[in-house]
């Protein structure tokens, strides 16, 4: 008979299961961030203890593993103090005349949608070092972004523009 005629096993047509990537550099985080680390990993644990079957365990597992070396590669970093941009502060901004409200985080705490970037984000690598006052460059437009405020550890450090 010929191999074209032969059932091959249902195995050997399931996508492969790879693990969640872990995202490049160090894993520097906030205090918050590093709180819901730890609260995905409960979880995960939790969905491990309690699986039901083979595949759902096999399931939950990897992302425990993922969690599990998020939370062992955590470096907690305090926001600066000296009212520069970096992770932890929360930035008011001016661009195309509309003021916005950012917050740059670690790569697990990060929601695009509710304004907290990941600190490697490029919109963010423009922005950390930078202080209230200070006008900067983006997408060739020179003076396009103004920093209106800067919030490090709760407290506004904010100069008026000239």
């Amino acid at each position: 008979m010929s191999v074209a005629f032969r059932r091959e096993s249902d195995d050997e047509h399931l996508e492969p299961k790879f693990e969640l990537p872990i995202p490049p550099g160090p894993n520097l985080v906030t205090t918050r961030g590093l709180d819901l680390i730890e609260a995905a990993l409960a979880e995960w644990q939790a969905a491990v203890a309690s699986a039901i079957d083979e595949d759902s365990r096999k399931a939950a597992s990897r992302d425990l593993r993922y969690w599990s070396t998020r939370l062992a590669t955590a470096r907690v970093v305090a926001p600066p103090s000296d009212g520069t941009i970096g992770i932890g502060t929360r930035v008011t901004l001016r661009r195309s005349g509309v003021h916005q409200v950012i917050s740059i985080v670690g790569h697990d705490e990060a929601e695009p949608g509710k304004a907290r970037l990941a600190f490697a984000a490029p919109f963010a690598r423009i922005l950390i070092g930078a202080c209230a006052g200070d006008r900067l460059d983006f997408q060739g437009v020179p003076d396009a972004i103004e920093i209106v405020a800067v919030e490090p550890r709760g407290q506004i450090v904010a100069r008026s523009s000239a």
